[in-house]
């Protein structure tokens, strides 16, 4: 089971983290007058780019999060534009400390785990949102008496023990003219069951993994979704790339940015497909469920998490950074790489880049 992304926070050593450095706009306009081609001349055949290899650090298994990259790979969208990707398996390390050491060109992060991650000093930035908006939610039984967030007052929270879990609950139950008061049990991956068998009152799944499976299973949850109650909606998953490769590598970086948008929107318009892929992909990591995948997948469609307004993949405004990054900041939340708290908010521009996108 996979721990809910608004959850997760990252703790980076500052010597793996130098000081962001800015971000090129692309090739600078040459001061020398261009040539005119010669019409005589034969067209010159089209070079093939030159393949770069990129690391993608996995937060997680593989899961509906990425299938936009099995998509690109199977289809061989990835090789045609000169890219050899290499999936690096899910390990005990979070991909904002590989993004940090260099140790991978790009990885899936949140932008609280971002947030968190650049405020401490990790030269890391994001590039696309995969998910458009938030899709965790505090949950509790629909057969049980709980049915507005204020009644969460006095009950016990099943949670993961990350600093953004209190003051998150807290907000949602003071704005629903709640006390915020509450227990809080650290039960990490136990905590889904703890609320399905009685033990706990409410806890935060991510709806489009833990919220489709407990559907399958038959329970019935009922959720309580933060923008409902006055908090910033959020890029819950982001595709976060070193800024150090970013730098020495633009053009392989909108090659692969371009083929990963391309994963994503076939899985946006053939979800059927695209969760096959993921599934054929990856052999064995969904032979337990493999109707999971298909449900998740269609459950991210139809609730319109992978594309924007316009349709597109990936899109990021400065809105959306500053409403839930500057909430973290305003909580105390964000530390330098000393552990110190942030005495000056950061640059919410400098979080994410729509530059690499197609």
């Amino acid at each position: 089971m996979r721990i809910p992304a608004i959850l997760i926070a990252v703790v980076l050593v500052a010597s793996c983290a130098p000081a962001p450095t800015p971000i090129p706009s692309g090739s600078a306009p040459s001061s020398v007058a261009p040539s005119t081609p010669d019409s005589s001349a034969p067209p010159s055949p089209s070079a093939a780019p030159p393949t770069a290899t990129v690391r993608l650090a996995l937060d997680w298994t593989p899961n509906t999060d990425h299938t936009g990259f099995y998509v690109a790979k199977s289809k061989g969208w990835y090789t045609a534009d000169g890219i050899d990707l290499q999936v690096l398996p899910y390990g005990s390390t979070t991909p904002e400390t590989l993004l940090a050491a260099h140790q991978a060109a790009c990885g899936i992060s949140f932008q609280d785990s971002l947030t968190f991650a650049v405020a401490a000093g990790a030269p890391i930035v994001s590039v696309a949102a995969i998910l458009q908006r938030t899709a965790s939610a505090i949950a509790v039984l629909a057969s049980g008496p709980i049915t507005r967030p204020r009644q969460l007052d006095g009950k016990t929270y099943a949670g993961f023990g990350y600093p953004n879990e209190v003051p998150t609950l807290k907000s949602v139950i003071k704005a629903d003219g709640g006390k915020g008061d509450f227990t809080v049990a650290t039960l990490n991956g136990a905590a889904y069951e703890a609320l399905y068998n009685k033990q706990a009152d409410f806890t935060i799944p991510f709806t489009a993994w833990e919220g489709v499976e407990a559907k399958e299973r038959g329970i019935d949850l009922r959720y309580f979704r933060f923008a409902d109650y006055g908090f910033p909606e959020f890029y819950q998953v982001v595709l976060a790339c070193d800024r150090q490769w970013l730098e020495k590598e633009p053009d392989a970086a909108r090659r692969f940015v371009a083929a990963t948008v391309q994963g994503f929107e076939f899985a946006a318009t053939e979800p059927a497909e695209a969760a096959a892929i993921l599934i054929a992909e990856n052999p064995g990591v969904f032979d337990a469920n493999k109707q999971l995948p298909v449900a998740s997948q269609q459950y991210l469609v139809d609730q319109g998490y992978l594309l924007d307004g316009n349709g597109k993949f990936g899109t990021q405004t400065l809105e959306r950074w500053q409403g839930y990054s500057g909430y973290l900041y305003d909580q105390g939340l964000l530390v330098d790489g000393s552990g110190k708290p942030l005495t000056a908010p950061p640059d919410y521009g400098s979080l994410f880049t729509n530059e690499f996108l197609p």
